[in-house]
């Protein structure tokens, strides 16, 4: 993938997520506060993270377990099988952190060694910022239900929200095409 890709996929991605909160886009709302326990959020997001995961693992090379890739594969399957019956609650954020934290290898591997483009710097900020994100609300996905919560509380919040993230979006989209 090339830097300028994968600068721009998530610049268009925070525009898509901060635009509708600006406009104060009711629909947008009540679909963000219902999505953490989502039913049909958890089979799209969960499906597509162990999925994506799935193939990795089938895709290991010998020094990275790879003689071991059948058990693997078939062992972390049985667990995302599972996760649908013993731990169906906030799977779609779950799912969401699988998502963010296997797209962020492509993005990051995109920017590695480019030192002759500081620019570069605004999109794996914002990548490293997702991560520990991911990683935090993978292991505590009820604090997204709470952020939701809080943010809601006042139009204001989102509305603040959704203008930074569209902003940064459009900076992201706009840096994607001075490399």
């Amino acid at each position: 993938m090339s830097l300028t890709v994968a600068t721009l996929i998530p610049g268009l991605l925070l525009i898509l997520l901060g635009a509708p909160l600006l406009l104060n886009h009711s629909g947008y709302a009540a679909m963000l506060k219902s999505f953490p326990r989502s039913s049909a959020a958890a089979y799209v997001f969960f499906g597509a993270g162990a999925a994506w995961f799935l193939h990795a693992i089938w895709h290991l090379s010998p020094a990275d377990f790879g003689e071991y890739r059948t058990y693997l594969f078939f062992g972390f399957l049985a667990v995302a099988i599972f996760a649908f019956k013993c731990v169906p609650d906030f799977l779609a954020v779950r799912g969401l952190a699988t998502l963010v934290l296997m797209g962020a290898m492509p993005l990051l591997d995109a920017a590695y060694m480019e030192y002759e483009k500081p620019q570069r710097l605004l999109m794996v900020s914002f990548v490293y910022l997702a991560l520990s994100a991911a990683i935090w609300l993978g292991a505590q996905p009820w604090r997204l239900r709470d952020f939701f919560t809080w943010l809601f509380a006042q139009p204001g919040r989102a509305r603040g929200l959704g203008g930074t993230l569209a902003a940064y979006g459009v900076v992201l989209s706009i840096v994607a095409f001075t490399y």
